[in-house]
């Protein structure tokens, strides 16, 4: 094998390597194991995957190629984020977990900045999840998991 042959090969492997990764770091289940992995830390029960709230991410999604970041105004509770190519589902639900130190459990409320992503993944009523990423326009990702029941009452505590 010559070498250009050699190191298109390795490039080739290189790059489905790094697709594999990307995929296996937006799966389902990634989605659910990480709002899971918040919500245990606070000992509220699992949530698990459904397919019709995932329908509906995906559509609203879709519908976000602009990657604008604003809420659909449906039936469910939603998070959404927003980052560059390589933007995965883990980061994105670590983005919204980060807000846990916004939060102050003793007064139910935010402290300086936003924490209501955190507090409806820790919704300990939510017990369905479904997601969607796409790939904007921009070249960037748009990130929304939508919840039901819904969370997030106002003067109720997430747990």
């Amino acid at each position: 094998m010559g070498l250009s042959k050699f190191m298109l090969a390795i490039c080739f492997t290189g790059l489905t390597l790094i697709h594999d990764l990307a995929l296996a770091q937006n799966s389902d289940q990634d989605f659910v194991d990480a709002h899971n992995a918040a919500r245990d830390e606070v000992g509220v029960g699992p949530i698990s995957w459904d397919d019709t709230l995932a329908a509906y991410a995906q559509n609203y999604a879709l519908e976000r190629r602009d990657c604008n970041l604003e809420h659909s105004n449906g039936p469910y509770s939603e998070n959404i984020a927003a980052g560059w190519s390589g933007f995965t589902a883990i980061e994105a639900v670590k983005m919204w977990v980060d807000e846990k130190q916004f939060y102050d459990y003793d007064t139910n409320s935010c402290v300086g900045d936003e924490c209501r992503h955190y507090t409806q993944i820790v919704w300990r009523d939510t017990t369905h999840l479904g997601c969607a990423r796409v790939r904007c326009n921009s070249g960037g990702i748009f990130v929304t998991c939508n919840y039901d029941p819904p969370g997030n009452n106002d003067g109720e505590r997430p747990y």
